[in-house]
């Protein structure tokens, strides 16, 4: 972190002495890819295997919230699974072995449209253009709202998988908080060394929001539990997680519980502020994309073209989504993957798509 904090301030620009690219080689590409996470480098990989010239554009390191996965089990082709860690480390050595440029730590905060062109503005004042632009920007763990939890983070309260701190629980009690997949893969990794596990469930049970499989293996392990119906009324404790107390949601009463450990998996927010008056997105911030811009039949106001916008194409033509900053989204990795391959999927050339016709669609 200390290392993409001094690239992004433009610190003597050493990217490549820490095997970070941070400055583009051209002003100009085929493909501007938003985002490192498995929509971004599903789409980086194919949009560079068809010939394109693209640039992947990361503000921390690749990989998103499932390069922090302890172990993902249902990702096709890796029957005994595999971390999040090494899955994204491949694809984005894949994407630069087809010739794709991956600058990191490089924060994108506006996108123009100038005429057939997609200018993707950075930081720092500088900008690219592209014929097309996917935006992959993906989401940010929700914080936990409980008096405590802000001072104590980073000291006992940690947001997503947080594998580094992994050996330092051995031996010791763990609470978890969610109840959807990333929660469930947490507490099957920390369960190997941990004396005992604990998921912090608010609804009824995890049927509702994880996976077969995973409820099926927590079921089966021995040192996990599921507290149903429980939240995190505070966090105590002295430069350190030491106490927790919770709260039963039916009855409203609280118990204290020694916790030196709490993992915290309550959803996540679309990163898609700064697209606000650039492209249409719903109530929750998340990006509007083919069929939902029309719900009514009508193209999105400001649509100047004869064709309906295609599947993951935003309000604006030649801008596309994929991955959990669509609007309804899987929210899984396989689906991530998927968009960012489909957005970048050639089509026939017609006329007004919008870009030059050698680039119809993304690519």
């Amino acid at each position: 972190p200390d290392v993409l904090d001094h690239l992004r301030a433009g610190e003597g620009r050493a990217g490549d002495g820490v095997g970070l690219a941070t400055t583009p080689a051209a002003e100009f590409y085929d493909l501007v890819v938003i985002g490192g996470g498995p929509a971004g480098l599903g789409a980086a990989v194919y949009g560079a295997s068809e010939g394109l010239r693209t640039v992947l554009v990361e503000r921390s390191a690749t990989g998103g919230q499932a390069g922090q996965s302890s172990r993902i089990e249902n990702y096709l082709g890796f029957p005994d699974g595999v971390s999040g860690a090494q899955l994204t480390d491949r694809a984005r050595r894949q994407a630069a072995k087809f010739g794709a440029e991956i600058l990191t730590a490089r924060e994108v905060t506006a996108l123009e449209v100038n005429g057939a062109a997609r200018v993707v503005r950075f930081s720092d004042g500088s900008a690219v253009a592209a014929h097309s632009v996917i935006l992959a920007t993906g989401v940010s763990y929700r914080q936990l709202d409980a008096p405590g939890c802000d001072d104590l983070t980073g000291c006992g309260v940690y947001y997503g998988s947080a594998l580094t701190e992994a050996p330092a629980c051995q031996g010791q009690d763990v609470y978890i908080v969610g109840g959807a997949n990333s929660a469930g893969q947490a507490a099957m990794y920390l369960s190997r060394g941990a004396k005992s596990v604990t998921l912090l469930v608010r609804g009824e049970s995890l049927t509702a929001s994880m996976s077969h499989y995973l409820i099926q293996q927590i079921e089966e392990s021995p040192n996990i539990r599921v507290r149903a119906r429980t939240v995190v009324e505070e966090a105590h404790g002295d430069g350190r997680l030491e106490r927790l107390t919770l709260r039963d949601v039916d009855t409203g009463e609280t118990e204290q519980v020694d916790a030196q450990w709490m993992f915290v998996f309550i959803g996540a927010a679309p990163l898609t502020g700064w697209l606000d008056g650039t492209v249409l997105r719903d109530e929750r911030g998340f990006i509007l994309a083919g069929p939902d811009l029309s719900a009514d039949g009508r193209p999105p106001a400001g649509w100047e073209l004869d064709r309906p916008p295609y599947h993951l194409e935003t309000s604006v033509p030649g801008v596309f989504v994929a991955g959990d900053a669509r609007s309804e989204s899987a929210k899984r990795v396989a689906s991530a993957v998927g968009e960012g391959a489909m957005a970048v999927t050639r089509r026939p050339p017609g006329p007004r798509t919008g870009v030059p016709q050698r680039y119809a669609g993304a690519a």
